[in-house]
């Protein structure tokens, strides 16, 4: 059954979460994770709640008493991944323990709740994004041999008060969750369905949670949302409630870059990342808290999605190609060394050769650092499926796709070549895959370093001159 296990590619397509330092369970949980950094910060979520009921995690999924896999719903080859993943639990099952309990979580169970329960007959338990809470009461029924599902979405900030269990398994990096959901409406997208309105987190609480991870160790955290710009705190609730605020509520209301700046102020030595970012939301101010502050990376994650405005009118964008040039512009203006990085969806319904001929040129102005860049995958129920025909040919979509990979990984490349000669600050995450004698770590850009160890440990920050690199990864030596 370990091979079983071992054939998962971790980076491509998920990661099996395993506890650090947590009391030892009587029974045990096995979680896959698939998809944005938001699932896998709530795999933490749900570890934490159910090692409360006696579960410990384990990496062999042959011994698990319940099985997770965390979902994502955003493109079909994600969802063929899930069910493949669960045909493979439910044969450990029938060979190995008739009583494993196969459940469902994320954006796919709210989505495909009938389907995986009642025709598929692929689960036991189908979970939403805001139900994690009831996971004891739901695994009790199962057990008292009914089929259990919550998918029910909260108009709150559910899980603020719950310690997660980190499982990044470096002890120096970690994910905070700062806002759920999302009110952006892009035509392409399931999210604002599968996870709900818009809602923020009381910073007070944010502030202790990163308080405690530096004082555990942790220097570097990474703010996460599906929309962290959005993030308003008015005293909890939907952000398309804050018009109804009161006067008192609107003046002493805590936007994103004031938390940035809160954050920051914790200590030096905590190095603040974010994701993910929507140009239309991004305000001068976030840029200017990045400026000001040293320990805030100077690297934004920004997804574009096309070049052409054309395209991202029919996306519901909310902005234009030269709205965001000119957010370029103006972050590189007060940030000069800043890493972009962007999402990028090619062959979206009536795209065009012109159209893709855009993409190219904005791709070729702006110099992304690093990109996701995906052929577009019709989505059900998304307004795109309901408003259009998806009219681009999967041979056309796959030879657009290759072209701007092809552009960017050379892009990347000559952007790694520039930093050849300089020194940078990395923070040592841990071992080089290829060698024990070496680290490596990120730079302030998010660029992975690669160097020998020498007198220094992980959780160090240390100087590395760079000496060579790939369109991935820099290599140097600490100076």
């Amino acid at each position: 059954m370990e091979t079983l296990v071992k054939k998962i590619d971790e980076k491509k397509q998920g990661n099996v979460l395993s506890l650090k330092n947590q009391k030892r369970g009587t029974k045990k949980l096995y979680i896959e994770s698939y998809g944005c950094q938001m699932n896998f910060s709530d795999s933490e979520i749900v570890a934490s709640i159910l090692n409360k009921e006696n579960y410990s995690t384990t990496k062999d999924i042959s011994e698990a008493d319940l099985v997770f896999v965390n979902t994502c719903s955003i493109r079909e080859k994600a969802e063929q991944t899930v069910r493949k993943r669960l045909k493979v639990y439910n044969s450990i099952k029938k060979s190995v323990n008739p009583d494993m309990v196969v459940g469902v979580l994320g954006c796919m169970a709210e989505r495909l709740k009938e389907k995986f329960l009642d025709e598929e007959k692929l689960v036991d338990l189908v979970v939403g994004p805001d139900a994690y809470r009831d996971l004891p009461n739901l695994i009790k029924e199962v057990e008292d041999g009914r089929k259990a599902v919550n998918v029910i979405l909260s108009k709150e900030e559910t899980y603020a008060d719950i310690k997660p269990v980190r499982m990044s398994g470096n002890g120096v990096t970690a994910f905070v969750s700062i806002t759920r959901g999302c009110d952006n409406m892009c035509t392409f997208c399931v999210v604002p369905y599968t996870r709900g309105r818009e809602r923020s987190r009381n910073p007070l609480s944010i502030l202790k949670e990163c308080q405690e991870l530096y004082n555990s160790g942790y220097r570097e955290v990474t703010l996460l949302g599906q929309n962290v710009d959005s993030y308003l705190w008015y005293g909890g609730g939907p952000k398309i409630r804050f018009k109804r605020a009161t006067k008192e509520q609107k003046e002493n209301a805590v936007n994103f870059a004031n938390l940035l700046r809160m954050v920051a102020k914790i200590n030096n030595k905590l190095r603040i990342r974010f994701s993910t970012s929507n140009p239309q939301d991004m305000t001068e101010d976030v840029i200017d808290a990045m400026s000001e502050n040293k320990n805030i990376c100077n690297y934004i994650h920004l997804p574009v999605q096309s070049g052409s405005t054309r395209i991202l009118e029919l996306m519901n964008r909310g902005y234009n190609r030269e709205e965001y040039i000119n957010l370029i512009d103006r972050i590189k203006n007060k940030i000069p060394d800043c890493a972009i990085s962007m999402d990028m969806i090619t062959g979206f319904c009536t795209e065009t050769e012109n159209d893709h001929k855009q993409t190219i040129e904005l791709m070729k102005y702006v110099k992304y650092d690093y990109g996701y860049m995906f052929k577009y995958s019709e989505r059900p129920n998304t307004a795109a499926a309901k408003k259009f025909d998806d009219d681009v040919a999967e041979e056309i979509k796959q030879r657009r796709l290759v072209e701007i990979i092809n552009l960017q990984q050379k892009q990347s490349l000559e952007n790694n070549k520039l930093r050849i000669g300089k020194t940078f600050e990395v923070l040592i995450e841990g071992y080089s895959k290829r060698s024990k004698q070496h680290f490596y770590g990120r730079t302030t850009h998010n660029t992975v370093v690669v160097f020998k160890k020498e007198n220094c440990k992980i959780g160090d920050y240390v100087n590395v001159k760079i000496s060579d690199c790939t369109a991935g990864t820099l290599k140097g030596q600490i100076v």
